[in-house]
């Protein structure tokens, strides 16, 4: 089977994400086409796909404008195909964010005008070393805000990569 696999990454879990869902596609012998929605020298296209996954993470409530315009401009392609879409974000990581986890993914379905025939919450990670005193603020105060959560300044992964590969290997079976 083949399948084409658009993400966009900010920090590098989505990217994380993408690698591990080829890597286990391509073990099972389907054909896999990654496609960076960040790479403005590309042009993107999933001619040929027999499914599509759509993976973005989640900042400031949005997925990434760039990740947007893209499956935007292939709103006409994604509609024709199966389509499995990942919204990475820290509020799928707690039962207590899953509600607006699915918020963010509804406004960004509203703003591209796709409707993807499967969808998954997934958590993603934070990488305390990388962010500047506000940011670590709004981290601990906001986001993950009454979730008493030991972060050091390398990565914390909250991804369930079990939890994971069980929905893409039954979106891909299906």
């Amino acid at each position: 089977m083949q399948i084409a696999l658009l993400f966009e990454t900010a920090e590098g879990q989505t990217r994380k994400i993408a690698d591990f869902i080829a890597d286990r596609l391509h073990a099972a012998g389907h054909k896999i086409t990654v496609i960076d929605a960040a790479d403005i020298s590309a042009t993107p296209s999933i001619e040929g796909a027999d499914k599509v996954i759509l993976a973005a993470p989640v900042h400031e409530r949005r997925h990434p404008p760039a990740f947007e315009a893209t499956i935007s401009a292939l709103r006409t392609a994604i509609a024709t195909r199966p389509t499995l879409m990942l919204s990475v974000s820290l509020k799928a990581a707690f039962a207590d964010g899953l509600n607006e986890a699915r918020d963010y993914l509804a406004e960004m379905k509203m703003r591209t005008g796709i409707s993807p025939s499967e969808e998954a919450m997934v958590a993603g990670a934070v990488r305390m070393g990388s962010y500047d005193y506000f940011e670590r603020q709004i981290l601990r105060h906001v986001v993950l805000q009454g979730h008493e959560i030991a972060l050091n300044d390398g990565p914390h992964e909250f991804t369930d990569w079990d939890a994971l590969a069980a929905v893409v290997d039954a979106f891909v079976q299906a």
